[in-house]
């Protein structure tokens, strides 16, 4: 009898620890969401800007552009901040920067605005991030395992199919689209900072604050294993990604001039619609058969667009949009569960840091080259330039996947612990 009062103990326990988890669990899920749907709302709103202030395609990838390289930067420096000082403190600030970048955006009146406006939302988000995403391994449940890398890896998906959805949807019904979509995210944000600082604290402060934010990237020698690995996969889905979320609209605009405005935006959200439902299909399939999975499906996908510009018509770019989710979120579920399993905490920020690091110059580096491509050479050109570039890119990931690597090559075991 004393054994079993011992162990229902335990279990009502384990079950007030998991219900203590899951508010904040969901908060922080919540907030990546948002994040990432602040990061692509604007995807819809860029042909009103193109039509306004008559922003060339190469403006357009430099506004987008501007977002992700201040991410980097801050991903480079201030990474590893939360693992000093604290998730909450840091989660706090980086979501009120977050609602004055999304003011910024709101008062725009043209690009130099715009690109202060997504500058300063990218070093918040950066910032944000690597936090959030910790916090989610911080609260991981032993009861469930692979929780926490399967909300790393949907949530940012679904926040951008998300965000494309509203703000597509707020620019047929809102009369100032351009205004009123930041201005909704912006109290989003600062509602979910009052939020945080009601949550417990889930990391344990440690000095060395000021000299974390040298610039710096490290990983400890079995997760660089996993990412060298993946590498090229994710260079190939995020490259995809950057295309379809500057250059897409235009690209729709293209094949169909007479299809309704919300057809530009929406091709996004069918590649982020159908990342999420990858991401969550595949949650027990095995790390790296998922990755060669996605990288296969990029194929097809570059395929398909290529053909939308010559006669296939709209319904092969949503085609090809839609295999571009499927492999975005193939490849980015599965190497994220390779990349943070077994992770201790003090290197989790700075682990997640290096893949976003990795990912988001693979978004915004070819999506500039593509739109100085467009400048010179059209928009048909350059998307064929790029559609090839990527297909390429996962041959190479298929090739360094498949390669003996001494017992490496599929990196960690399928069910990861966090």
């Amino acid at each position: 009898m004393p054994r079993r009062s011992n162990r229902a103990g335990w279990s009502r326990t384990a079950n007030r620890a998991g219900r203590s988890r899951t508010a904040p669990f969901v908060l922080d899920a919540s907030v990546l969401a948002a994040l990432l749907a602040a990061s692509s709302a604007p995807t819809p709103l860029y042909p009103l800007y193109q039509d306004e202030w008559g922003l060339s395609p190469l403006a357009v990838t430099v506004v987008f552009s501007a977002y992700a390289l201040a991410l980097l930067s801050a991903l480079l420096t201030a990474s590893a901040l939360s693992d000093h000082l604290g998730r909450r403190p840091v989660l706090v600030g980086a979501l009120l920067a977050e609602a004055a970048s999304m003011a910024v955006l709101a008062s725009a009146d043209g690009a130099g605005l715009l690109v202060a406006g997504r500058i300063l939302q990218g070093a918040a988000t950066g910032v944000a991030t690597s936090a959030a995403g910790a916090a989610l391994l911080d609260l991981a449940d032993p009861r469930r395992p692979g929780r926490s890398a399967l909300t790393n890896s949907i949530a940012p998906v679904a926040g951008m199919a998300a965000g494309v959805l509203v703000a597509t949807l707020l620019v047929r019904v809102a009369p100032a689209p351009t205004v009123t979509v930041y201005v909704l995210l912006a109290a989003l944000f600062v509602v979910q900072a009052i939020a945080v600082t009601f949550t417990a604290e889930t990391a344990r402060r440690r000095p060395g604050a000021l000299r974390s934010l040298r610039p710096r990237l490290g990983v400890p020698a079995p997760t660089r294993r996993a990412l060298l690995a993946v590498g090229t996969g994710v260079v190939a889905i995020w490259a995809l990604g950057g295309f379809f979320s500057s250059l897409g609209p235009a690209l729709v605009g293209l094949v169909a001039p007479d299809a309704p405005r919300a057809a530009r935006g929406m091709v996004f959200f069918t590649l982020g619609a159908a990342a999420a439902l990858t991401v969550w299909t595949l949650r027990r399939v095995a790390p790296s058969a998922a990755v060669r999975g996605g990288c296969l499906a990029v194929l097809p996908a570059a395929g398909l667009t290529l053909s939308g510009p010559h006669g296939a018509g709209l319904p092969a770019v949503y085609g090809g949009a839609a295999l571009a989710g499927i492999a975005f979120g193939a490849v980015s579920q599965g190497a994220l569960r390779m990349v943070l399993a077994s992770l201790d905490e003090q290197d989790r920020a700075r682990t997640l840091a290096a893949y976003y690091v990795l990912s988001y110059l693979s978004m915004s580096l070819p999506a500039i080259a593509a739109g100085a491509a467009t400048q010179v050479y059209g928009l048909a050109t350059a998307s064929h330039a790029y559609a090839v570039v990527t297909a390429l890119l996962a041959v190479a990931a298929l090739v360094a996947l498949t390669a003996p690597r001494g017992g490496t090559a599929t990196g960690p075991a399928p069910h990861p612990h966090h």
